[in-house]
Parts: C-alpha cells; structure tokens; sequence
C-alpha cells in the first residue's frame, strides 16, 4: 500500500452545470474549498445568484420536455451507459471524494461502489415501469380502463456534505429512470466531488437540461423550490433544514422525500461474540470519522460484559491508524470542516459536563505533517446515562459513549422514547429469539442484526421514521413514488 496521487492540487473556480453547459458564476461572493486533510485551498466555490438558479429551473424543464418523450427502452440504455461511465472514472471519483470529503480512500471506494449499485437498480427501475402499468378490458359493457404511471417533471435535489456522491445516487438516476429532469444543489462542504460525478453523467449523452447543478445554498434551495416549473424535493441533510423545505412544499402542494438525522444506538447483548462486536462497533461508530446518518455514538451494554467489552473496543479503538485518506494504510480521516470537528468536540464536552469520563481520549491526536487538517482520534467515554442532553444530541463524529442497560426492554423503551429520532438501530447478539424481538419492537426504519452499519442495499429504500424522515416517498428505488404520477383512462369503443 503507498499513497495515491491526488487528481489535480488545485481545481480552480468551480461551475454551474445549466443546460448542458459548464456556466462561471457572476455571484462576487466566493468561497475557499480546503482539503480536509492538509488545510490547504483546493477550490474556489461561487455562491450562485438567483438568476442562475432561475436559468437551472428553465433549463430542467425544457430537459424534461425532450427527456420524458424518450423511449423507456433507451433510457434504460443511456443509464447502462451511466453505468460503465462509473466504472471507468471509478479511481478518479474515489480520489476526488477522499480529497475533498476527507474520507479514506477504502470508504471513498466502498461509496462509489454504492452509487453504482444505484445506477444498476434504477435500470431495474426503468424496466420495472412497464409491470406498473395495468389494462383491464371489457371492465364494463364496451369499456376499457388502464392505469399508466407518468414522470411529473423537474425536481431538486439537495445532497449533504457527507455523503455527497452517494446522496446523488439515491435520487437522480432513479429521476432519470422515470422520465424526470434534475436541479441538483450540493452541498458547500465538498462541492468538488459533486462536480466530479456531473461532469461524469453528462459524458452519456442526455438531453440537455436534464441534468443540471447550481452552487448555491439554503436561500437558493427554497428560491429554486418556489419556482412553478420544480414538482418537488429530494433531500438528505438536516432535519432543521429539511423541515423548513418540508413545510415549504407543503405550502406549494410540492411531493418530498426529505431525510435527517439520526440518533442511533448499537446494542450489545450478554450472548454477543465480543471479538466481532467490536469490529462491528469501530465500523459503526468511528468508520468515515462518524460522518454519517447510519453511523451511532450510544453503544448500550447489557449484563456483566461490560469492562470486558470496554477493554476490547479500547483497544480496537487505538489502533486505527490517523492520516490522510490517500494513504492506504490510513483507517480514519480527517473531519470534512472545521467547525465539524469543532462540534463534535463540544459534544465531548457536554457529556463530561453531564458526568461522563473519557476512557480514550483522540480529542489531541494530529498526524506528523498534517497540523493544519481537521483531525481528532476515536474517543470512547463511559459513566453515560440515556437522560444526559447528550446522549439524545447526534455527535456526528469518530466518538462512542457506553452505557449500561439491565435488560433489553430497557434498551428498547430509550430508543423509542428518549429521542424523536429514528433512523437505525443496531443489536450484537447470538441468539434469535432477541434479534426478532428487537427488530420487530424498536422503532426505527433500519435495523441491524451483527452488523456496524445497517446499509440497506440500492433495493431497498433507507427507511427513516420520526423527525429522521418527512415526506411521502423514501430514496433510492422507492423514489420511483416521488417521481411518478398515476393517471388512469376509460374508454368506451362499443
């Protein structure tokens, strides 16, 4: 293993994507992108002005009017073709994702993967629409009636600075699938490898319009949702945010998918093997430095295996090896932001000021050489309880907090009472009967059973309840339900 090349050291002013063209912003206000792992500017982001925002909302329905028409057959094609675009800048995606995001490249690797296994379903997807349809002859005397499914038009989509690349996937191809143009508005936090997976999907060739992709931010993303010609919202990001795009569509009748945070919780049982649990809690709580809506920060320890486990996470924990994410060698990156290590770091503090102690302290740990990256190591601290403010806080970050639970039922009752949150939950166990009684009582849309990260597959969606989702269609290919309309038709020919 050595360290990969970054693809370029400087990728200058970035662009909007309006029209089929890569268009410069005239906004004069302008930002610094940072790779999060050396501090250093990599970027230059515009914050895109209404104007250009309206040109991306003309341009998407003037895709969508050409898109739409095209033949189902051929665009399942175009995104076959999307397909094995993926898979040939597959290394520069993963290396532009590590270098932005600050993610490692194994986890950039494993992500773009999952963007391409969402490819794959919306092809399925495309396919899929013809069994929708439904025709009934003769239904009356010289009546026929028949059920057609019809892409509504153009949608925004918001992705996230933590998955930016996968939150793409889990919206636009299954849009393209159903016949729908897209607003893209990424996220400020990593807006390079948004660019990058663009600049990918244009070489297939769709109409222009159909893709389109404006910089701008919370202001730009209610001024491009108001527009008459936008149908509806697709976002991942945070509830405060959602929520206020939620109750925007609901003021303008606009369909959402709309997906939040989450407060997960990993449950290890008397029973669990202890050796693969703590594999299975550094992937859940430390893996992309806890950046993610899957990952948990409560890790909730049943019985007498306490002090066992402790040690062995502990040690687990360590371990991992701190670095930029282009070294293969390196197991945890930096945090995306500054201000995201900054938060996570006074969640460390308010549960110390609530009484928890830190039994592995990574608040200081800075690797040789990358003093000015967004580093902290793993921190694991005990003596937490459910009632403390921050054990119902999402952390976001690479940091565990342990607490003791009697009995399962305990367990259960905190993660559905003590949090409005409810993405995923995660139980360690060995036996059946338990695993059954948790996945069916906690309520929570992804369960997990002897797994970290409970990432349902492109299938299926990634099913959130509570404040964790708001809207009427879940992502990935359930988004087929944002996207499309029914629209029946009777016929009398007798």
């Amino acid at each position: 293993m050595g360290i990969l090349p970054e693809v370029s050291r400087h990728y200058g002013t970035l662009k909007n994507l309006i029209g089929g063209e890569w268009v410069a912003s005239h906004s004069s206000k302008i930002a610094d992108v940072t790779n999060p792992a050396t501090g250093e500017v990599i970027a230059h982001l515009p914050a895109s002005t209404t104007d250009e925002a309206l040109a991306a909302v003309r341009a998407a329905q003037k895709g969508f009017e050409e898109w739409s028409r095209v033949p189902l057959r051929e665009r399942a094609r175009m995104l076959f073709d999307l397909r094995q675009r993926f898979e040939e800048d597959f290394d520069v995606l993963c290396r532009v994702l590590t270098q932005d995001h600050g993610r490692t490249i194994a986890e950039s690797r494993g992500s773009v993967r999952r963007c391409i296994e969402n490819i794959e379903s919306a092809c399925s997807a495309a396919y899929g629409l013809a069994q929708r349809n439904e025709h009934i002859d003769s239904l009356a005397n010289g009546i026929d009636m028949w059920l057609t499914w019809e892409p509504l038009g153009a949608f925004l989509i918001v992705t996230p600075g933590n998955i930016p690349m996968h939150a793409w996937s889990s919206f636009v191809p299954y849009a393209l699938a159903a016949g729908c143009s897209v607003v893209i508005s990424p996220s400020r936090q990593d807006p390079v490898a948004a660019e990058y997976i663009n600049r990918t999907a244009m070489k297939c060739g769709f109409p222009k319009g159909t893709i389109n992709m404006v910089h701008g931010g919370r202001e730009i993303n209610k001024f491009i949702l108001s527009q008459p010609e936008i149908q509806g919202l697709g976002f991942i990001g945070s509830t405060k945010a959602g929520k206020e795009l939620f109750e925007l569509c609901g003021k303008l009748g606009k369909n959402s998918s709309i997906n939040g945070n989450g407060k997960n919780h990993v449950v290890v049982m008397p029973d669990a093997n202890l050796d693969q649990g703590v594999v299975y809690l550094r992937q859940g709580c430390f893996g992309m430095t806890g950046q993610r809506c899957l990952g948990s920060d409560n890790v909730v320890v049943v019985g007498d295996i306490y002090d066992e486990l402790k040690e062995k996470f502990i040690g687990i924990a360590r371990a991992m090896k701190l670095g930029y994410g282009l070294d293969e060698s390196v197991t945890l990156g930096p945090y995306t932001t500054l201000a995201g290590r900054e938060k996570v770091q006074a969640w460390i503090d308010l549960a110390v000021s609530e009484g928890a102690t830190i039994a592995l302290d990574g608040r200081a740990a800075v690797p040789r050489d990358l003093e000015r990256g967004y580093f902290m190591g793993p921190t694991i601290l005990e003596n937490m309880h459910i009632d403390m403010k921050a054990a119902k806080q999402e952390a976001f970050g690479a940091v565990a907090g342990l607490m003791r639970a009697e009995k399962l039922d305990d367990v259960i009752e905190w993660i559905n009472t003590k949090t409005n949150l409810g993405h995923s939950a995660c139980i360690l166990t060995e036996n059946g009967r338990t695993a059954r009684k948790f996945a069916r009582e906690v309520n929570v849309g992804n369960v997990g059973i002897n797994v970290g990260v409970p990432q349902p597959y492109a299938f299926f969606p990634l099913g959130s309840k509570r404040d964790s989702f708001m809207g009427g269609a879940k992502s990935r290919m359930a988004s087929m339900r944002l996207f499309l309309d029914e629209k029946t038709v009777t016929a009398r020919w007798a």
